[in-house]
């Protein structure tokens, strides 16, 4: 197991002498070089960060580190998200390593069965909500916003801390940022994490060069690209089944700083 991600870029996260340094293996995931899609597409150098590969299985492991570490610091009693999948597991993994409660809001039918699962299986507390993903996460924002409980979805800052540090690795591994870096968008907390990692690395003269940031919703559920909310999401990849995205003014500023895009595939 790595050092995890606060103890091996703790100069570059809001880290202080209060702060516990706390992992359970997140980060240091290989970056693999495609063998078939990238001779197949003419790009030999096309490469797959492989974040399945953290403690969940899941890239918001990074963030979800430094949220609950500095909940620790700050004596919340207790976490809170709302989640289709990925963070529900994450934040009931890393909460039930540092004992404390989680409470988990998830849309009535739209969550991935397996990441519910996990988060049953680490003890948090499951709410149902009629609705989607976005009225479940207004409720957390709300009970978050009068109770000494944190919100550890992707609008907390030290998600979007942790989770930038994808982009220290990719760079440390490159030796520079790459031409191009493809993602899938939900929340776009993760594309505004990439960007935030590789522009810090950029100003620090760790890289030479900024990537073009080219983002993908699914048609069905595609916001950023319409330009407006989609009041009923549908797709069938539920970790972005996202109407109105909680970082959505930081992606297109990461779309239009870098030059990329975020487009629409149809699934």
């Amino acid at each position: 197991m790595g050092t995890g991600v606060l103890e091996r870029y703790r100069d570059l996260l809001p880290v202080n002498e209060e702060t516990p340094i706390i992992s359970m293996g997140e980060g240091d995931t290989p970056l693999v070089r495609s063998r078939h899609l990238g001779p197949e597409l003419g790009c030999p150098d096309l490469f797959f960060k492989l974040e399945g590969c953290n403690p969940t299985g899941s890239f918001k492991d990074r963030g979800m580190v430094v949220a609950i570490a500095k909940a620790m610091e700050e004596n919340s009693v207790g976490v809170m998200c709302a989640s289709t999948g990925n963070t529900s597991a994450s934040a009931a993994a890393y909460s039930a390593y540092c004992g404390l409660a989680a409470w988990v809001l998830i849309p009535k039918g739209e969550v991935a069965l397996g990441k519910l699962a996990q988060a049953m299986a680490y003890g948090a507390r499951i709410l149902l909500v009629d609705g989607n993903f976005d009225a479940a996460l207004a409720l957390v924002r709300e009970f978050t916003d009068n109770n000494p409980i944190t919100l550890v979805n992707s609008v907390n800052p030290h998600r979007i801390e942790g989770q930038k540090t994808a982009a220290f690795e990719v760079s440390d591994i490159l030796g520079d940022a790459p031409d191009y870096l493809f993602i899938p968008v939900g929340n776009a907390g993760n594309i505004t994490a990439y960007w935030r990692g590789f522009v810090e690395y950029h100003q620090l003269g760790q890289n030479d060069t900024l990537p073009k940031m080219m983002g993908f919703q699914a048609a069905g559920a595609a916001p950023i690209v319409l330009g407006k909310p989609v009041a009923f999401p549908q797709t069938i990849a539920s970790a972005i089944r996202i109407g109105n995205p909680a970082s959505w003014k930081q992606a297109e500023r990461a779309r239009d700083q870098s030059g990329g895009t975020i487009d629409s595939v149809y699934r």
